[in-house]
């Protein structure tokens, strides 16, 4: 998935996250400092703020975002136009994120009853959610199974954590679950709508079978990679890859129409696609640079750079250092008012230019794409037209919150940790510098 590299050189703990189901929590933080809690004060619903939106708490267990919000749609009989969120959470977690509800009451709110689904009435607003509300995300992971004395474990993360507040954060990597940890291939995908090849994309999607998942469904994939035939598929595949049975509801009535099918998918999960493309190549972007030595928080001739908000989040405005800039650029990183990036290669976003661009372009020939590829004619909504992304990932309030030896797995030990990141940042990166997971899979990832 592109990242090869770490930014500490201790050796990491080992150990297993996700173990049980609440081991992984996520709290999402906006930039009013308003906290959504996966247990909040229950107390009787006072009106407060004023607009058409009800700003709500939307507590979730393994629910992925897009469906746990459709649900919620369906039970209240609105249409999901009037729900808005602000970050896709994770799916295989304990989450608490913001939604807005255009025109509806907080009565019917407190109503909805979905197993593993609570909402829970906050204010009413003028505007509904967006991403740019988002300041970041409060974690709180307990790491299982871990093989060493508590001693060590408390020493070598101390050791850990020291190397990232040298460092100055973890590198900004698009995390596994960007790509899917059982079957990583939301990338592969992505490669083939840049070529223009739309059925290999969508045989990538639906028929590529891992050796990760269900049998139920590795069976399923195998079947229509051998036969091809999308009626028997629909009639084969498990209810629960929702996504997939979208799709081959609609190849089944028309086999040749792979725009129509993936048409049948949220619009944003198209899109992620063709993004998650661009988020393999950024990490490999980035793993090659710390391979070469060239630090992460220090600009070098040709690298851009991104202005940072009052909130320390990355803004819209980038600038490229070169000869004539480069001290006042190096001077505005050192005060915390830039930070360095790089590009998500698209047709508004060129690579780096200098010691970044060298590598970025190695890269790109490697991987025989260029950055007007990804401009997508055949299913424009999917274009990804390409930014520039921080290359390092400041960590907040990071703590060793406990660490015990626990009836889950007798004679181990178990680590919790808690540390806020950015909008837009993944908690299995800064994972990955603690345990050093020799198998993804194993690990929980």
């Amino acid at each position: 998935l592109g990242m090869e590299t770490y930014v500490t050189q201790v050796p990491g703990v080992g150990g297993r996250i996700r173990q049980l189901l609440d081991d992984f929590v996520v709290e999402e933080l906006l930039v009013d400092g308003s906290l959504a809690e996966v247990s909040p004060p229950v107390k009787g619903w006072e009106p407060a703020g004023m607009g058409n939106y009800l700003i709500c708490v939307l507590v979730k267990r393994r629910w992925d975002t897009f469906l746990a919000v459709r649900e919620v749609a369906q039970r209240l009989r609105i249409s999901q136009k009037r729900i808005r969120f602000a970050g896709i959470k994770d799916t295989k977690a304990l989450t608490a994120q913001h939604i807005s509800l255009q025109n509806v009451s907080p009565e019917s709110v407190v109503g909805v009853n979905i197993k593993d689904i609570r909402l829970y009435p906050q204010r009413f607003s003028k505007e509904r959610m967006y991403s740019q509300l988002i300041k970041g995300n409060r974690f709180h992971i307990t790491v299982r199974a871990i093989e060493h004395p508590a001693s060590v474990i408390e020493e070598q993360a101390k050791k850990v954590q020291d190397e990232i507040e040298r460092a100055g954060g973890v590198p900004n990597f698009f995390g596994h679950q960007r790509f899917g940890t059982i079957r990583p291939n939301t990338h592969q995908v992505g490669k083939h709508l840049t070529r223009g090849d739309l059925e290999k994309a969508a045989l990538v999607f639906l028929a590529e079978p891992s050796v990760h998942e269900h049998p139920e469904a590795r069976a399923a994939r195998q079947r229509l990679q051998d036969t091809l035939d999308f009626g028997e598929a629909l009639e084969r595949f498990p209810r629960f890859l929702r996504y997939e049975r979208f799709m081959l509801r609609h190849l089944a009535r028309y086999p040749s129409d792979y725009v129509g099918a993936f048409r049948t998918l949220p619009r944003r999960l198209r899109k992620l696609f063709v993004q998650g493309y661009q988020s393999y190549l950024f990490n490999r972007f980035i793993s090659e640079r710390i391979r070469r030595g060239i630090l992460l928080d220090e600009p070098q001739i040709g690298d851009y750079t991104i202005k940072l908000d009052e909130h320390g989040l990355p803004t819209e405005e980038s600038d490229q250092a070169t000869e004539t800039n480069i001290q006042a650029i190096v001077q505005s990183v050192k005060e915390g008012r830039m930070c360095v990036a790089a590009p998500l290669v698209g047709p508004d976003q060129p690579p780096s230019k200098g010691a970044q661009g060298e590598i970025e372009q190695k890269i790109l020939e490697a991987e025989n794409v260029t950055p007007e590829k990804f401009k997508i004619s055949f299913m424009p909504e999917t274009t990804a037209e390409g930014r520039v992304r921080a290359i390092l990932n400041p960590v907040w309030n990071m703590a060793q919150e406990e660490i015990a030896d626990v009836s889950e797995n007798e004679g181990k030990q178990m680590m919790k940790l808690g540390f806020t990141l950015n909008r837009g940042s993944y908690a299995t990166v800064v994972l990955r510098e603690f345990m050093k997971p020799q198998d993804l899979i194993t690990a929980g990832y």
